[in-house]
């Protein structure tokens, strides 16, 4: 059970971590990329079934061409909002950007069950304890979206079958991973009028 000071560095680990969106071409090493797989192996998943898989790519090219998939049927006029970041800008911000993985040379992809109605809520618990353990180790991240859209084509089909991915699980999140290009990202204040304690009504 965690206790006292151990809950103030989780915290403070929580504070600390930034989606990151530039990346230098330095690999992270098998046994980080390993330690974060356990770390979304060990996320809560409903009913304790664990049905998520997980599939690290450790590998820069073929993240790379995922991520190009990625955005290759992206509909910009579905987008909410105009701009995440100045500093670590998203495919938002810039209509340029071609690889949704914004370079990084490692990604992971988390996959749940097409008819599962908790996949998705299994799938972003795996993605969180992810980039806290990516955190962690020094190591940076950015979850992204658009897991089922990146594989509906046919190289994304073929991929799919070279993972040996069943026929009933779909992609929902990646997680990116590899090392901040330039400065890490400042915190941004916190929205106020966010949280609530009830004691009664």
């Amino acid at each position: 059970m965690l206790e006292g000071d151990n809950i103030v560095e989780l915290l403070e680990l929580m504070k600390k971590r930034r989606s990151v969106r530039k990346y230098t071409d330095r690999q992270i090493s098998k046994k980080n990329m390993e330690k974060i797989i356990e770390a979304g192996i060990y996320a809560p998943n409903a009913g304790g079934g664990q049905r998520s898989i997980i599939v690290g790519i450790h590998n820069a090219e073929l993240t790379e061409k995922i991520g190009i998939l990625n955005l290759s049927g992206f509909d910009r006029s579905k987008l909410i909002g105009n701009f995440v970041s100045k500093e670590q800008p998203s495919v938002i911000d810039e209509p340029s950007i071609k690889n949704g993985f914004y370079g990084a040379p490692s990604v992971c992809i988390v996959f749940t069950q097409k008819n599962f109605l908790y996949g998705i809520a299994d799938a972003f618990c795996c993605a969180e304890n992810m980039v806290l353990m990516a955190a962690e180790l020094g190591i940076a991240s950015c979850i992204v979206a658009r897991g089922e859209e990146t594989f509906d084509n046919e190289e994304g089909r073929r991929l799919l079958k070279e993972m040996g991915i069943p026929d009933n699980y779909a992609a929902r999140c990646f997680v990116t991973l590899g090392y901040c290009d330039g400065d890490y990202p400042m915190p941004k204040p916190r929205k106020t009028g966010r949280n609530i304690i009830l004691e009664e009504l």
